[in-house]
């Protein structure tokens, strides 16, 4: 990457030129600081973010959020809208867990109230919460109820009794991503998917009981129901094996459709079709099905987990104030209105490794939150901190309504299990406090706090640049790793 073509606008934003030369139809745009840029520019993620500005029908740019990092085809934290006319749509755009996301729960404990029994609950969640690699979920569904949940979403749990109605309206969507159509999902996805509903996966994904440390707007987080010292629950899950199935499948068919439709690739991972082509409107009705899987699987996990604060202090989860705050997706493409040279434009908005982060009065914030923002999820690592933030105004003209999902990784998978001893890793966390339990040590080691960015850093571009606003910093004080 020659540096001369990335230009500084302000402390927190970047813009690589746009050079005709090298295919590119927008600007790129980087929200980063001076000394995470220089750490970007010595990856090929800039490259990234020039070869999506170079997709069809783009519009006013190729972003990234300021937890970039290298990834399949996009970049990690690569956001871009496209023209529903001459725009594309692409599988890698969205990446292979479709709609991985996070939530938070809040309880009416605080930390003094149970932190005798945090690691009993942990040894319990742990036990009754299906985890790792291909692991089978407690329900396994027939290709009626599998249909089902591709079409419903979180609302399928709810109506079988393993989820709760009240929590839809605090879900993306309300938990029901409209567009699926299962007629699209593959015999071999939906077999992936079949027994995985309710279970937590690997890598990433986590079930972390946390204490709420610091509260930087005591009005969002009063609208929120976040006080000091509280005990929450924050889950990230995603589509497990069935998306990761759909965006296989679909892979191979946006290959052929790229020469189809003579669509120039500067890198085959960004296979593409336009968004109006068959195979393109095919694409969008699988994703949305695993949309709604996912949704729907954290909504069976928050249930577990649920399950199991009941057992252990024999009050219902409406006694001990157990509710959702909100669930986001962060792997998706979605059909938002947003307002393009003064004139309110239909786009479909890819958001690979980055939040929906829609400002007050937004109709899509539901009405308890439309005053202060969308909530904003930002999980970090295991040993550190995560927060809540809310979206705001600024971030609709200057990301697409967007903001950063995370940390950004500093070591791949296999680094991190070169350098770090999972089983060192998790007395040292548990010298700190920090109960964490996980199906293996190897996969414990690649998740290791030292694999990722500071979050808080991440989280004062976000807000320095306008994208999201902080509104309380937790601690981890139990973690499941899958």
């Amino acid at each position: 990457m020659d540096e001369k073509n990335v230009i500084k606008i302000d402390n927190y934003k970047f813009e690589v030129i746009l050079d005709k030369e090298k295919g590119m139809n927008v600007p790129g745009i980087i929200f980063l600081d001076d000394s995470l840029m220089e750490a970007v520019l010595q990856e090929e993620t800039i490259n990234q973010v020039i070869n999506v500005a170079s997709l069809p029908g783009i519009v006013k740019a190729s972003y990234a959020m300021p937890d970039i990092h290298y990834g399949y085809g996009f970049p990690i934290g690569g956001v871009a809208a496209f023209d529903m006319a001459e725009g594309i749509i692409s599988p890698g755009g969205v990446g292979f867990d479709i709609a991985c996301g996070v939530r938070v729960l809040r309880t009416d404990f605080e930390y003094s109230d149970i932190k005798n029994k945090i690691a009993l609950l942990m040894e319990n969640i742990f036990r009754n919460v299906p985890k790792g690699i291909g692991t089978k979920g407690r329900l396994k569904l027939s290709d009626r109820e599998m249909k089902d949940v591709f079409l419903k979403g979180a609302l399928w749990p709810v109506k079988n009794n393993y989820g709760y109605e009240e929590n839809l309206e605090y879900i993306e969507e309300n938990g029901t991503f409209p567009e699926a159509d299962p007629d699209y999902v593959s015999r071999e996805a939906l077999e992936r998917g079949r027994d995985q509903l309710g279970s937590l996966g690997s890598g990433n994904h986590f079930i972390e009981i946390q204490k709420v440390c610091e509260i930087f707007n005591r009005k969002a987080a009063d609208v929120m129901g976040i006080s000091d010292n509280q005990i929450v629950i924050m889950i990230h899950s995603g589509s497990r094996g069935l998306g990761h199935q759909i965006c296989s499948d679909y892979l191979k068919i946006m290959q052929t459709a790229s020469a189809k439709y003579n669509i120039s690739l500067k890198d085959r991972q960004l296979a593409c079709a336009p968004l109006s082509s068959p195979e393109g409107i095919k694409y969008f009705k699988a994703m949305g099905c695993a949309v709604n899987f996912a949704m729907a699987n954290r909504e069976c996990l928050s249930y577990w987990v649920i399950q199991e604060f009941e057992k252990m202090f024999s009050k219902s989860h409406r006694k001990m104030g157990m509710e959702l705050i909100y669930d986001i997706s962060h792997n998706v493409a979605k059909i938002e209105t947003h307002i393009i040279d003064n004139k309110r434009k239909t786009l479909c908005v890819h958001r690979k490794g980055a939040t929906r982060s829609f400002g007050p009065g937004h109709e899509s914030v539901p009405a308890d939150y439309r005053s202060v923002g969308q909530p904003v999820i930002i999980p970090g690592d295991m040993g550190r901190y995560s927060y809540i933030m809310t979206g705001t105004k600024k971030a609709m003209s200057e990301s697409m309504g967007s903001s950063c999902h995370g940390a950004g990784r500093l070591l791949s998978r296999s680094a991190a299990k070169r350098k770090i001893n999972g089983a060192e890793l998790k007395n040292e966390l548990f010298s700190r406090g920090i109960i964490v339990l996980a199906s293996s040590m190897s996969g414990l080691a690649e998740e290791a706090p030292q694999a990722y960015k500071d979050v808080a850093e991440i989280v004062d571009i976000a807000e320095n640049a306008g994208l999201s606003r902080k509104v309380a910093k937790l601690v981890p004080l139990g973690v499941i790793k899958g």
